[in-house]
């Protein structure tokens, strides 16, 4: 089995996006160093680099453009995330936004989406542009959806479901079927299908461990307070499932976003003694799991047992 070079990838990724995002408009520039140069994980290029080495242990072409137009997406929307969330931090710095003030947020994410459009003008693939012009749709509509949820009190689960899918999963699939797209698989060849299906599963899976862990999470080792999707007025998973179990309780407590002292806690207290936090566990595995099996068809590899081991470790971080 070959041996997978991560580190040197990730090292060129870096110099690639720093000579992509390049500025001489100083405000812009300090805007990227602090949010992109901050690193972070990197899962979404890590995600690309391993679907790339699943089909071809030599890296599909144009592999690290996918990877860069990956990444700008989620960075441009972390700024504008930030400012729409009215965050005070972000990756351990002071948020964009209340540094240079909202329209340099804005204007520098618009900034970081024209070097998107351009890193995929560089593929010369026109149906990875159309794959991300409906991925940036799908995130569009989750942001706001999420909005009307709670303006309306739609406490359906399939609305938490089409929310979490088009701000997290539908980029995380774009970066793994990008890498079959760039290698000219059709939309119904098995490989393709496969890495389509993963990436999906995964983001799934990612998206409902993070907000697990916001009110069920250790918070020396979020590094934040628990309770903040309460806060924020977001109705997530575990919060729908204490709904229906404890509807006279849970409501008025989400009514008033959590701002009474005791509120977070007893939210805590109910998700344990109503085995809530234990279902919702078992459907982060049940993702978890369709990723895992959802790579069968892909011949066995570093890369495919990178991606497995991946999935594998959002339950590792449950814990």
């Amino acid at each position: 089995m070959e041996a997978l070079a991560e580190v040197s990838f990730l090292d060129a990724f870096e110099r690639e996006l720093r000579e992509l995002l390049r500025s001489d408009v100083e405000f812009i520039q300090l805007i990227e160093d602090d949010l992109v140069y901050a690193g972070g994980k990197r899962i979404r290029p890590r995600l690309v680099h391993y679907a790339s080495r699943a089909l071809d242990p030599e890296g599909v072409p144009h592999e690290m453009r996918l990877a860069l137009a990956v990444e700008l997406l989620h960075s441009a929307t972390l700024l504008h995330d930030d400012l729409v969330d009215g965050a005070e931090t972000r990756r351990g710095r002071e948020a964009a936004y209340r540094r240079y003030g909202n329209a340099v947020s804005v204007l520098s994410g618009d900034y970081l989406l024209s070097r998107l459009l351009y890193a995929l003008a560089q593929t010369g693939k026109m149906e990875l542009v159309f794959k991300f012009a409906e991925v940036a749709r799908e995130l569009a509509e989750a942001e706001v959806l999420q909005f009307q949820a709670a303006a309306y009190e739609d406490y359906r689960e399939e609305v938490y479901f089409r929310v979490i899918r088009g701000k997290t999963a539908a980029l995380m699939q774009a970066a793994t079927e990008g890498a079959a797209v760039l290698w000219d698989l059709a939309p119904d060849h098995r490989w393709r299908q496969a890495l389509a299906e993963y990436g999906e599963a995964y983001g799934l899976a990612f998206q409902m461990r993070d907000d697990y862990l916001d009110l069920m999470g250790d918070p020396e080792k979020l590094g934040k307070p628990v309770g903040g999707d309460v806060r924020e007025g977001k109705v997530t998973l575990i919060l729908l499932r204490l709904l229906k179990r404890a509807p006279e309780e849970v409501r008025p407590i989400l009514a008033r976003r959590g701002e009474e002292n005791g509120d977070i806690e007893r939210l805590r207290e109910l998700a344990v003694l109503l085995g809530v936090a234990d279902e919702v566990v078992a459907e982060i595995e049940k993702e978890v799991l369709r990723a895992q099996k959802a790579l069968a068809p892909l011949p066995e590899s570093a890369a495919k047992e990178a991606l497995i081991d991946l999935a594998r470790a959002e339950l590792g971080r449950l814990r």
